[in-house]
């Protein structure tokens, strides 16, 4: 039996799957050398990357603003930022929303500022930017403490105990590796209750989920506009932070927050006072998004809770393991204990089949396996091709049996 692969520098080394050069696209297939493969590692989940009306907005702004607005935000803003700023808090429903560059830097920017030498309790499951943001912030004084994930009761106790005021709960929306939605319900009334603040990263479930009603195309819920409408929540102790490098295919995130905590954002955090901005194509773009998304969003999203829905049957319906148990377009496969991960990606890439894989320490080692993102520019047939060759690894053995099923939220 081979040895198996566990670890990124094995990847690294020995995986074509690993820092590839890709060297065209035809649609939502990549050519990498002779081999023309259907993108599964891809987060573009609304197909805005590839939608000529998206495309054709970008050189009209370029004309008006250059390519890039080198002031920080501190110094000025293309009037494009707080005109977008307006727009999506109107879409999410929030007091304010405050645009920066990156995620990564929002939480190694805002997570320090927000809880000076307060507590900041982590979900073991966030994402590991902000994890960096946790510990930045300790490094800082900050108290940092950890829940498991899912484990309300153990939440609510690190609560009672934490002293050190203010309180801060970071966590993920939809889970950038299983795909899971957290019952935003439950953690919302338990911070509210103890005076805390919940911090939810939905990078991956912004433009996917949203709020729900009568007219929604799928359960994903209409409009994209996030985690919190989705639940019907409000943002009473809540700050939500997305992004547009997913489902927007651009280069701009935000913070859904109350304009108070957005002035001392202005003043405290050195993402705004230092960090250069977005580049005015990303602006361009994610404006003509929300327009695409306003116009036929929730047919894209309807059309991608279908490919969503034909994989994850086909997943469940061999007994296989998967650890998305919410239907949304991340859905992460592990492997069984005995097989080599580079040999199952090897099989994968052969069947023509390119996707994220998942090795050790970024997923715990019962979680070893591969990520595949479903998007709107995915067809029927790019799924069927993904499925024919799980089928084979599944009779192969290659992947997990399936667990008990897991309560479903969406």
């Amino acid at each position: 039996m081979p040895a198996v692969t566990h670890d990124i520098e094995d990847l690294r080394q020995n995986s074509r799957m690993y820092d590839a050069v890709i060297e065209e696209i035809d649609g939502r297939r990549i050519r990498i050398g002779r081999d023309w493969l259907v993108d599964w590692a891809s987060c573009n989940y609304l197909g805005f990357d590839l939608d000529e009306e998206v495309i054709q907005a970008v050189e009209p702004q370029l004309r008006r603003w250059g390519t890039h607005p080198s002031w920080s935000r501190m110094l000025g803003s293309p009037k494009i930022y707080p005109d977008l700023e307006e727009r999506l808090t109107e879409l999410l429903g929030a007091e304010d929303v405050l645009l920066l560059p990156t995620i990564s830097q929002i939480h190694l920017g805002v997570i320090p500022a927000l809880i000076g030498q307060g507590t900041v309790i982590m979900e073991s499951r966030a994402h590991r930017t902000i994890y960096d943001g946790c510990v930045f912030a300790r490094g800082q004084g900050a108290t940092m403490k950890r829940f498991r994930s899912g484990d309300v009761e153990e939440l609510t106790r690190l609560l009672q105990e934490a002293t050190a005021r203010p309180v801060m709960v970071c966590m993920d929306g939809v889970n950038s590796m299983t795909g899971d939605v957290p019952d935003l319900r439950v953690y919302a009334k338990l911070c509210r209750e103890f005076d805390a603040t919940l911090y939810v990263d939905d990078a991956h479930g912004m433009g996917v989920i949203g709020e729900r009603g009568p007219e929604e195309t799928s359960p994903y819920g209409m409009r994209g506009n996030a985690i919190v409408r989705h639940f019907g929540e409000t943002y009473d102790n809540v700050i939500l932070v997305g992004g547009f490098s997913k489902a927007y295919s651009s280069l701009l995130a935000f913070l859904a927050l109350p304009t108070a905590v957005k002035n001392q954002l202005k003043v405290a955090a050195p993402t705004y006072l230092y960090s250069g901005p977005s580049p005015v194509a990303s602006l361009a773009t994610v404006w003509a998004g929300l327009d695409v998304n306003e116009k036929r969003g929730d047919d894209l999203r309807g059309h991608l809770y279908r490919l969503t829905d034909q994989l994850l049957s086909h997943v469940r319906g061999m007994g296989v393991h998967t650890l998305n148990v919410d239907n949304t377009p991340v859905v992460e496969i592990p492997i069984s204990p005995d097989h080599d991960l580079i040999a199952v990606s090897e099989r994968l890439w052969a069947a023509g089949q390119y996707v994220t894989l998942a090795p050790y320490p970024g997923v715990p080692r019962d979680e070893i396996g591969f990520r595949v993102q479903l998007t709107a520019a995915h067809t029927s047939e790019h799924v069927r091709s993904l499925t024919d060759v799980l089928t084979e690894l599944a009779q192969d053995g290659a992947l997990r049996p399936a667990l008990p099923q897991q309560r479903r939220h969406a």
